[in-house]
């Protein structure tokens, strides 16, 4: 793996040149910060989502911006799409090095109680076997090229309880055990397994929280910080780990979360 310079938010600080990282939920919010970032710092970038038009343009910002951008739309709740991109990522770039799996889904907004069965369902399966199925499809090419780094994306819900969202936080727990479990079995391999772990940051994805006035005055009250993060803040941490400074840093959890689980209304 090609070293990084130093261990710095600053994509030029950092040389991933003929690197290939495949980047899930690549469309917006954090993973699109992400992809940007590894981009930046000169990586082959495979986007990957379920809508081809969204990727196609976010792989055309890129590609204006002198990087390297493959867009390929695939679900991960659907092994024969993550599979299928495999192949083409390999076919075009000859294999993976880095696997950040972002992609989730939270279809309740509630007590868990309320939730129904498909929503457990759909949670799972996107949030905790999407990521197995991607890890899954990946690290034979990682093995094959002497080594690899797996980022996954959790969440302080699945730290601590956060009021509406117990069936989101339940997966995203999963998604740490996960991330400790594939860094031991991987570990011969010389694969590094991580999970970074959000608090509240600003996205689409999150606005049933900042969108509703009541709910996000909460959140900011119980974030030390009184702020939600940018998605932006999250790719200092995310270039670290998928370089090889961080190569003897794997079953760990990172949380980037303005002090919200540390502040006293972790519980709200």
């Amino acid at each position: 793996m090609s070293p990084a310079s130093s261990p710095s938010s600053d994509p030029t600080s950092y040389d991933f040149d003929g690197r290939v990282a495949v980047v899930t939920g690549a469309s917006r919010g954090i993973g699109r910060a992400i992809a940007e970032a590894y981009a930046q710092a000169g990586a082959h970038v495979v986007l990957t989502s379920r809508t081809q038009e969204t990727l196609d343009a976010v792989a055309t910002d890129i590609e204006a911006d002198g990087g390297s951008a493959l867009p390929i739309a695939a679900h991960a709740g659907e092994f024969d799409d993550v599979r299928r991109l495999v192949e083409e990522t390999t076919e075009t770039f000859g294999g993976v090095d880095i696997l950040v799996n972002n992609a989730a889904t939270n279809p309740h907004f509630g007590p868990v109680l309320s939730a129904e069965e498909s929503h457990w369902d759909k949670t799972f399966d996107v949030n905790v076997k999407g990521y197995w199925r991607f890890v899954k499809a990946c690290a034979p090419s990682m093995q094959e090229r002497g080594g690899g780094k797996v980022i996954n994306l959790a969440s302080v819900a699945g730290e601590q309880p956060m009021a509406g969202m117990g069936v989101y936080g339940v997966t995203k727990a999963g998604v740490l055990m996960l991330t400790k479990t594939l860094a031991a079995e991987l570990a011969d391999a010389d694969i590094q397994v991580n999970a970074i772990v959000p608090g509240f940051v600003k996205t689409k994805f999150s606005k049933a929280i900042w969108g509703n006035e009541d709910v996000s005055e909460a959140v900011l009250k119980a974030t030390p910080q009184h702020r939600m993060a940018e998605p932006e803040e999250l790719t200092g941490l995310a270039l670290y780990l998928a370089s090889s400074t961080s190569r003897f840093v794997t079953g760990s959890q990172f949380r980037i979360d303005g002090g919200l689980l540390v502040g006293s209304g972790a519980g709200m």
